[in-house]
């Protein structure tokens, strides 16, 4: 297949290609230039979504995989222009374009946010945008869907893990797991968590392309439960640890002000609402539906292999401790190490 690919220099993207190019695949990327070292028998375009589409004119590919979608006038430039020069549109959107996560193994079928384009444009125009993610992911599933009908794949994507991430949030507990001594971690060791490696969802996104398959899927893994507890002890395994898992109950933890997710990856409390306006705790965030993806070829390889690549990754980083985008300090770890003891003597 001759494949465009939005975005493609950070993390899911650079994944996609490297897989797309093993098997064959002619792939031509289009973004701003900014990331692309490292790239090898790739076509590379320049441009701006925002604005300078000039390069995708007068071009036809096979399928497109958008990875940097998210501004939804920016979805509605590309689609526009490009759905009479391509046959399949893969739009990688996300599991934040639900209303909430307070039903578990909620499915395809589940409420999403509405947004007009109008009300995103103007959004769009007085900041970054990021506080309304799943509300502009949910209307770019609806803008391209419009453009591209029955053509569009959308892939509703939890966790992501894999090299190349700029999140931190997986690098950070492998990190600080490979640190060793006590590490506090949140809450109950056998809530369940979800996370899809970027090499299983591109393998399963091109064979979906082969087969011009369409609809809107949630994707994220593995295809058992997996808990916090089994996570961060595979990372012990992986980093050959020794670290001391130290369970911080929620109440706890929101006392104190941690910040889930952000300053604690990985965890949306399951005993309390996630923000004070909330009614119910979001208890679904990682019990996501995925048997419609898994009746449709998306596999897992084992988890040890997915986190093995990534510590191999993260080592070479030698990140300062400022520099992290995700997970909590240690001075702010051990404060709350030693909070925590004296609360239990």
């Amino acid at each position: 297949m001759k494949i465009l690919v939005l975005g493609g220099s950070r993390f899911l993207g650079r994944t996609f290609v490297e897989e797309a190019q093993m098997q064959n695949h002619e792939v031509t990327i289009f973004n701003r230039g900014n990331q692309n070292e490292g790239f090898q028998d790739v076509e590379i375009l320049t441009g701006d979504r925002f604005g300078d589409l000039n390069e995708l004119k007068s071009r036809y590919w096979d399928a497109v995989l958008d990875t940097s979608g998210f501004i939804p006038s920016s979805v509605l430039m590309s689609t526009d222009l490009l759905k009479d020069r391509v046959k399949h549109y893969t739009f990688i959107s996300s599991i934040s374009v639900y209303q909430d996560w307070v039903q578990e193994n909620f499915d395809e079928k589940y409420p999403v946010y509405a947004m007009s384009l109008e009300e995103a444009n103007k959004l769009s125009k007085n900041s970054n945008g990021y506080e309304y993610y799943g509300q502009f992911k949910a209307l770019c599933e609806v803008i391209a869907e419009k453009n591209l009908p029955g053509r569009v794949l959308n892939v509703r994507a939890g966790q992501l893990i894999g090299p190349n991430d700029y999140t931190d949030r997986i690098p950070f507990w492998i990190h600080r797991i490979a640190a060793g001594g006590k590490v506090l971690a949140p809450g109950n060791p056998n809530r369940p968590v979800q996370m899809i490696d970027n090499q299983d969802l591109a393998q399963w996104i091109l064979s979906m392309m082969a087969s011009q398959s369409a609809g809107t899927f949630n994707a994220t893994g593995p295809d058992y439960t997996l808990t916090m507890g089994e996570f961060l002890e595979n990372c012990k395994k992986v980093t050959g640890s020794n670290a001391e898992i130290v369970w911080c109950d929620e109440k706890f933890l929101l006392d104190q002000g941690v910040a889930p997710w952000t300053e604690m990856p990985l965890w949306v409390p399951e005993e309390f609402p996630l923000e004070p306006e909330l009614n119910e705790p979001w208890k679904g965030a990682f019990s996501v539906n995925i048997e419609k993806a898994i009746a449709s070829g998306l596999t897992f390889r084992p988890l040890e292999e997915s986190l093995t690549e990534i510590y191999e990754w993260e080592k070479q980083r030698n990140l300062a401790s400022d520099e992290w985008k995700s997970g909590m300090s240690r001075d702010r770890e051990e404060e709350l190490l030693q909070l925590w003891s004296r609360s239990n003597v």
